[in-house]
Protein backbone atom coordinates (compact mmCIF):
# COMPACT_ATOMS: atom_id res chain seq x y z
CA UNK A 1 0.00 0.00 0.00
CA UNK A 2 1.79 3.32 -1.16
CA UNK A 3 0.62 6.99 -0.99
CA UNK A 4 1.17 7.40 -4.46
CA UNK A 5 0.28 4.95 -6.92
CA UNK A 6 1.63 6.80 -10.42
CA UNK A 7 2.85 10.65 -11.33
CA UNK A 8 -0.31 11.82 -12.32
CA UNK A 9 -1.43 11.15 -8.49
CA UNK A 10 1.01 13.88 -7.86
CA UNK A 11 0.24 15.86 -10.52
CA UNK A 12 -3.48 15.57 -9.31
CA UNK A 13 -6.59 15.16 -11.46
CA UNK A 14 -8.94 16.56 -14.31
CA UNK A 15 -10.98 18.91 -12.03
CA UNK A 16 -13.14 22.10 -10.92
CA UNK A 17 -10.74 23.85 -8.98
CA UNK A 18 -9.23 26.54 -7.71
CA UNK A 19 -6.99 23.57 -5.61
CA UNK A 20 -6.43 20.01 -5.58
CA UNK A 21 -5.50 19.58 -1.72
CA UNK A 22 -8.54 21.72 -1.10
CA UNK A 23 -10.99 21.05 -3.70
CA UNK A 24 -10.67 17.30 -5.25
CA UNK A 25 -9.67 16.12 -1.76
CA UNK A 26 -11.96 17.40 -0.08
CA UNK A 27 -14.60 16.19 -2.61
CA UNK A 28 -12.39 12.47 -2.69
CA UNK A 29 -13.73 12.32 1.45
CA UNK A 30 -16.94 13.47 0.52
CA UNK A 31 -17.21 10.51 -1.77
CA UNK A 32 -15.78 7.97 0.55
CA UNK A 33 -19.45 9.04 2.78
CA UNK A 34 -21.47 8.60 -0.39
CA UNK A 35 -20.35 5.15 -1.02
CA UNK A 36 -20.38 4.38 2.81
CA UNK A 37 -24.02 5.74 3.43
CA UNK A 38 -27.36 3.69 2.23
CA UNK A 39 -29.88 6.39 1.03
CA UNK A 40 -29.89 10.09 1.27
CA UNK A 41 -28.99 11.77 4.22
CA UNK A 42 -31.10 14.39 6.25
CA UNK A 43 -28.12 15.91 7.35
CA UNK A 44 -24.86 16.34 6.72
CA UNK A 45 -22.49 18.19 8.94
CA UNK A 46 -18.90 19.07 8.30
CA UNK A 47 -16.03 19.81 10.75
CA UNK A 48 -13.29 21.42 9.65
CA UNK A 49 -9.67 21.74 11.30
CA UNK A 50 -6.23 23.46 10.99
CA UNK A 51 -5.85 24.52 7.41
CA UNK A 52 -9.64 23.51 6.34
CA UNK A 53 -11.08 25.76 8.92
CA UNK A 54 -8.92 28.66 7.98
CA UNK A 55 -9.72 28.55 4.02
CA UNK A 56 -12.32 26.34 3.09
CA UNK A 57 -14.66 28.93 2.19
CA UNK A 58 -11.92 30.82 -0.42
CA UNK A 59 -10.88 27.80 -1.83
CA UNK A 60 -13.76 25.66 -2.65
CA UNK A 61 -13.63 23.39 0.05
CA UNK A 62 -17.38 23.92 0.68
CA UNK A 63 -19.07 23.01 -2.11
CA UNK A 64 -16.52 20.57 -2.66
CA UNK A 65 -16.71 18.13 -0.01
CA UNK A 66 -20.72 18.45 -0.26
CA UNK A 67 -20.61 17.55 -3.97
CA UNK A 68 -18.41 14.36 -3.18
CA UNK A 69 -21.46 13.18 -0.52
CA UNK A 70 -23.72 13.79 -3.15
CA UNK A 71 -21.62 11.27 -5.35
CA UNK A 72 -20.27 13.78 -8.16
CA UNK A 73 -17.10 13.68 -9.61
CA UNK A 74 -14.64 15.75 -9.48
CA UNK A 75 -15.24 17.36 -12.77
CA UNK A 76 -18.39 17.62 -12.75
CA UNK A 77 -19.66 21.53 -13.71
CA UNK A 78 -22.84 20.75 -10.88
CA UNK A 79 -20.05 20.94 -8.18
CA UNK A 80 -20.22 24.61 -8.02
CA UNK A 81 -24.21 24.06 -6.86
CA UNK A 82 -23.69 21.37 -4.88
CA UNK A 83 -24.79 22.96 -1.59
CA UNK A 84 -27.75 24.39 -3.14
CA UNK A 85 -28.71 21.20 -4.44
CA UNK A 86 -28.55 19.72 -1.39
CA UNK A 87 -30.43 21.91 0.63
CA UNK A 88 -33.05 22.14 -2.72
CA UNK A 89 -33.20 17.99 -1.97
CA UNK A 90 -34.33 18.73 1.74
CA UNK A 91 -30.87 17.74 3.46
CA UNK A 92 -29.44 20.21 6.44
CA UNK A 93 -25.98 21.48 5.40
CA UNK A 94 -23.82 22.95 8.28
CA UNK A 95 -19.95 23.79 8.40
CA UNK A 96 -18.25 23.72 11.44
CA UNK A 97 -14.58 25.48 12.23
CA UNK A 98 -12.82 23.74 14.52
CA UNK A 99 -10.18 25.42 17.29
CA UNK A 100 -8.64 22.60 17.90
CA UNK A 101 -5.95 20.24 16.63
CA UNK A 102 -7.03 17.91 13.91
CA UNK A 103 -7.69 14.44 15.80
CA UNK A 104 -5.90 12.52 12.86
CA UNK A 105 -2.85 15.18 13.30
CA UNK A 106 -3.02 16.47 10.00
CA UNK A 107 -3.99 20.40 8.98
CA UNK A 108 -5.62 19.23 5.98
CA UNK A 109 -8.96 17.46 7.93
CA UNK A 110 -12.33 17.00 7.58
CA UNK A 111 -14.65 15.13 9.51
CA UNK A 112 -18.09 14.23 7.95
CA UNK A 113 -21.15 13.15 9.85
CA UNK A 114 -24.37 11.81 8.17
CA UNK A 115 -27.51 11.17 9.19
CA UNK A 116 -30.49 9.83 8.57
CA UNK A 117 -33.22 8.42 11.14
CA UNK A 118 -31.18 5.69 12.77
CA UNK A 119 -28.28 5.39 10.75
CA UNK A 120 -24.98 7.66 11.22
CA UNK A 121 -21.86 7.44 9.55
CA UNK A 122 -18.87 9.59 10.25
CA UNK A 123 -15.69 9.77 7.93
CA UNK A 124 -12.43 11.63 8.87
CA UNK A 125 -10.25 11.67 6.54
CA UNK A 126 -7.17 14.19 5.31
CA UNK A 127 -6.22 15.62 1.82
CA UNK A 128 -2.38 14.98 1.31
CA UNK A 129 -2.11 16.44 -1.84
CA UNK A 130 -2.94 15.85 -5.68
CA UNK A 131 -6.75 15.15 -5.09
CA UNK A 132 -4.84 12.18 -2.88
CA UNK A 133 -6.56 11.36 0.13
CA UNK A 134 -6.19 9.60 3.37
CA UNK A 135 -9.03 8.11 5.79
CA UNK A 136 -8.10 6.98 9.42
CA UNK A 137 -11.26 6.64 11.17
CA UNK A 138 -14.40 6.04 9.98
CA UNK A 139 -17.73 5.13 12.51
CA UNK A 140 -19.58 2.56 10.23
CA UNK A 141 -22.05 0.31 10.69
CA UNK A 142 -22.39 1.29 14.86
CA UNK A 143 -18.53 0.42 15.07
CA UNK A 144 -15.38 2.62 15.42
CA UNK A 145 -12.77 2.00 12.81
CA UNK A 146 -9.36 3.13 13.04
CA UNK A 147 -7.50 2.39 10.15
CA UNK A 148 -4.23 3.10 8.60
CA UNK A 149 -5.59 5.50 6.42
CA UNK A 150 -4.09 4.99 3.10
CA UNK A 151 -6.14 3.60 0.42
CA UNK A 152 -7.29 1.25 -1.49
CA UNK A 153 -9.47 -0.77 1.36
CA UNK A 154 -12.58 -2.80 1.32
CA UNK A 155 -15.03 -2.86 3.99
CA UNK A 156 -18.64 -4.17 5.13
CA UNK A 157 -20.52 -5.24 7.81
CA UNK A 158 -20.67 -9.08 9.18
CA UNK A 159 -23.77 -8.25 10.90
CA UNK A 160 -25.26 -11.07 11.85
CA UNK A 161 -22.93 -12.96 10.02
CA UNK A 162 -20.17 -15.66 11.36
CA UNK A 163 -16.76 -14.86 10.44
CA UNK A 164 -16.08 -18.77 8.72
CA UNK A 165 -11.94 -20.52 8.46
CA UNK A 166 -13.31 -20.75 4.07
CA UNK A 167 -13.51 -16.44 4.62
CA UNK A 168 -9.76 -16.76 5.88
CA UNK A 169 -8.68 -18.54 3.19
CA UNK A 170 -10.22 -16.35 0.93
CA UNK A 171 -8.26 -13.21 2.08
CA UNK A 172 -4.48 -15.04 2.42
CA UNK A 173 -5.14 -16.81 -0.72
CA UNK A 174 -5.67 -13.55 -2.63
CA UNK A 175 -2.61 -12.14 -4.22
CA UNK A 176 -4.88 -7.99 -4.05
CA UNK A 177 -5.33 -8.39 -0.22
CA UNK A 178 -2.57 -6.81 1.89
CA UNK A 179 -3.92 -7.43 5.35
CA UNK A 180 -7.26 -7.94 6.80
CA UNK A 181 -8.85 -6.58 10.31
CA UNK A 182 -11.99 -7.60 11.82
CA UNK A 183 -13.77 -4.65 14.00
CA UNK A 184 -16.51 -5.58 16.80
CA UNK A 185 -18.49 -3.50 18.81
CA UNK A 186 -21.27 -4.80 20.81
CA UNK A 187 -23.26 -7.12 18.18
CA UNK A 188 -21.49 -5.05 15.26
CA UNK A 189 -18.92 -6.50 12.83
CA UNK A 190 -17.08 -4.58 9.96
CA UNK A 191 -14.33 -6.61 8.21
CA UNK A 192 -11.84 -4.47 6.50
CA UNK A 193 -9.45 -5.48 4.13
CA UNK A 194 -6.75 -3.50 3.15
CA UNK A 195 -5.39 -3.66 -0.86
CA UNK A 196 -2.11 -3.93 -2.19
CA UNK A 197 -3.77 -1.59 -5.15
CA UNK A 198 -6.94 -0.45 -6.76
CA UNK A 199 -8.69 -3.63 -7.89
CA UNK A 200 -9.93 -4.87 -11.98
CA UNK A 201 -13.40 -5.14 -12.59
CA UNK A 202 -12.79 -8.95 -12.30
CA UNK A 203 -11.14 -8.82 -8.80
CA UNK A 204 -14.12 -6.54 -7.75
CA UNK A 205 -16.33 -9.66 -8.73
CA UNK A 206 -13.98 -12.08 -7.30
CA UNK A 207 -14.23 -10.48 -4.00
CA UNK A 208 -17.72 -8.99 -3.72
CA UNK A 209 -18.79 -12.98 -4.44
CA UNK A 210 -17.51 -14.07 -0.96
CA UNK A 211 -18.17 -10.81 0.54
CA UNK A 212 -21.71 -9.54 -1.17
CA UNK A 213 -21.84 -6.23 1.22
CA UNK A 214 -18.18 -5.41 0.67
CA UNK A 215 -17.98 -1.42 -0.01
CA UNK A 216 -14.48 -0.52 -2.07
CA UNK A 217 -12.56 2.53 -1.39
CA UNK A 218 -10.40 3.31 -4.30
CA UNK A 219 -6.92 4.83 -3.88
Amino acid sequence: MKQYQSVFDIIGPVMIGPSSSHTAGALAIGQVAYKLFTGRPQEITIHYYESFAATHQGHGTDFAIIAGSLGLNCNDQRILTSIKAAQVAGIKVTFIEEKIPSPIGHPNTALIKMVSGKQRLIVCGCSIGGGKIEVPQIEYANCQLKLGGILPIALGSLQDVKFPGEYQKVLKTNSLVHSYALFQQDANQVLVIYLKRNPTITEQHQLLKTFPKLIILEG
